[in-house]
């Protein structure tokens, strides 16, 4: 299962770095990759078993629950419906703290694709492209934090 990893270090406390990577109001400000996310079945915040439907700027549309929700720790997600060439993938946020006003975020996707004649030239194609997502998405929510007044606004 091939699994994509990268992370980044932000000046702020990991409980307002966290809540702020899962505040689907202002996420939409800072993370270059999403157009939407929506929480479903009358869910109104990220809880254990509360699904969300996300939808990319590239179009890709994908049914996601949260299978573990500890703020300001960690939160993990696992597709539900999504892309047809996906057999499964799961995402993982890590706030960990470094010092009291310091944050390592590690991002994290795994995934497998259908095809497993294919997976050894679909598989590093998609690695690549998420690397590169994922790093975009990590520089954009430090961006945001250190250089903007998003946490103001967040209220934590």
């Amino acid at each position: 299962m091939p699994i994509v990893e990268a992370n980044i270090d932000i000046r702020a406390a990991n409980h307002r770095v966290c809540a702020l990577a899962q505040d689907y109001r202002l996420r939409l400000e800072w993370d270059p990759f999403l157009r939407e996310m929506r929480f479903l079945d009358g869910a109104q915040e990220a809880a254990v078993g509360v699904r969300v439907r996300v939808r990319a700027k590239n179009g890709l549309v994908m049914l996601v629950e949260y299978i573990s929700y500890r703020p300001p720790e960690l939160v993990a997600t696992a597709m539900l419906e999504g892309p047809f060439f996906f057999e499964h993938f799961a995402g993982t946020w890590r706030f960990t703290p470094l010092t009291p006003t310091q944050t390592r975020v590690i991002f994290r996707y795994s995934f497998g694709t259908r095809w497993p004649a294919l997976r050894p030239v679909l598989d590093p194609i998609i690695r690549r492209v998420f690397l590169r997502n994922t790093t975009a998405r990590l520089h954009g929510l430090k961006r945001a934090i250190e250089e903007t007044d998003v946490l103001t606004r967040l209220g934590v």
